[in-house]
């Protein structure tokens, strides 16, 4: 048998002059689907908090390597880990003075988890009246004096996903509609803060844990403190220098606002909220003796005083929902705090230290932020769109 060996030598050659051009587009797609696929973990990985499936990460990588990193962090939060583990984790922390995550699952962090799957309007999380419950079987059911249904789902693996469904937290927990104010109201939440005291905790909490500031980043010596109760003493130690100066600084905005929730406590021998329409709290008048001028609380009614002043940037009014500054109750100063700028800018900021592993640190973080933020709004507040934008900022190059 004869073989011609004539072109047998060119075949190397040929295979050099596909040329670098050539090669260098297959290394370029090669290196370009390996950093999709690195990518497409990456956001899995941080959003779930668990590896993607072969399928999944397939997926998820050729949508990046399309220019669609969104669909790809969608695509991720359908994990029921997304909901089990990575939010539970992240509202956690709000639910109790410690803020820490190390807490059992409540009706506080249920409710998180249940309007972020269900894409409810997360400014309505400080007004709405709702809660969420599992309908897994062999639960006991929601009780307004204990944790059991929730401890128990957890502890019991339940699917969170799947089992959460949205109920009228005037129908478990008693409260008027009108009562009833989102997160706020939720039972662990009045365990937590409406506990003893004097209702300010809840406050303060609200405006750390869903507006990024504590007391001291807004303080205003400079407002009018006619509705500063009568148990904050006017001369600390006798010098009135120290009210004038400090004290003064958190109380002329925080309690014409904590008034919001003068009917409102939680009963230690129940183990329940107890709202009292009509009648302040026996706490609002404690201490009476130290101030005896000093403002009576004599109904629910609220003044936002920072509209005026410095904390005017913290942005009122930026939502959606279009609110006047002033109101009866905790559900219309939830309306108030959540359609803030503030409010909007603090969620982001909060997720993109759970999905970034850090802070917002330089210009370029920031803008990223506010353009987030802006985002947030335009989606008529969806939380999972804060998630999937913040984890595609955070995917890697």
């Amino acid at each position: 048998m004869n073989i011609d060996h004539r072109n047998t030598a060119k075949v190397p050659g040929r295979i050099a002059g596909l040329g670098a051009g050539c090669l260098a587009a297959l290394l370029v797609t090669a290196t370009a689907a390996a950093d999709s696929r690195d990518q497409a973990k990456r956001i899995h990985d941080r959003l779930a908090g668990v590896p993607p499936t072969a399928s999944v990460l397939a997926d998820m990588a050729a949508d990046i390597q399309a220019g669609n990193a969104l669909a790809a962090a969608e695509t991720a939060m359908q994990n029921r880990a997304f909901y089990d583990v990575t939010l539970k984790n992240f509202a956690t922390p709000w639910t109790n003075r410690d803020q820490t995550v190390f807490a059992p699952l409540n009706d506080y962090s249920a409710t998180v988890i249940g309007m972020v799957r269900d894409d409810v309007p997360f400014n309505t999380a400080l007004s709405a009246n709702l809660v969420y419950v599992s309908n897994a079987s062999g639960l006991p059911a929601y009780s307004a004096t204990s944790n059991a249904h929730y401890e128990q789902a957890e502890s019991r693996g339940v699917d969170l996903q799947a089992t959460l469904v949205a109920r009228q937290q005037s129908d478990l927990l008693g409260l008027p509609a009108e009562a009833t104010a989102g997160l706020i109201t939720t039972r662990a939440s009045s365990e937590a803060f409406f506990i003893d005291g004097t209702n300010r905790a809840m406050f303060r909490f609200t405006l750390m844990n869903h507006l990024c500031h504590d007391l001291e980043q807004v303080q205003d010596t400079t407002l009018p403190p006619d509705r500063i109760r009568q148990d904050v003493s006017r001369s600390p130690g006798g010098d009135s220098r120290v009210f004038l100066n400090n004290c003064i600084g958190c109380h002329t905005g925080m309690d014409p606002m904590t008034q919001a929730f003068a009917y409102y406590d939680f009963d230690e021998t129940q183990q329940r909220l107890v709202y009292t329409a009509g009648a302040p709290n026996a706490k609002y008048f404690v201490n009476a003796e130290n101030f005896k001028p000093g403002y009576v609380t004599p109904d629910d009614h609220w003044d936002n005083y920072w509209r005026k002043g410095h904390n005017r940037l913290l942005g009122w009014g930026w939502g959606t929902t279009a609110t006047s500054g002033s109101g009866a109750g905790a559900k219309s100063l939830g309306e108030e705090l959540a359609n803030s700028e503030a409010f909007a800018t603090c969620q982001v900021q909060k997720v993109f230290k759970a999905v970034c592993f850090r802070a917002p640190q330089d210009s370029t973080d920031r803008a990223k932020v506010a353009q987030i933020a802006a985002s947030f709004r335009g989606s008529n507040y969806r939380l999972k769109t804060v998630f999937a934008e913040t984890a595609a900022y955070c995917m890697g190059q």
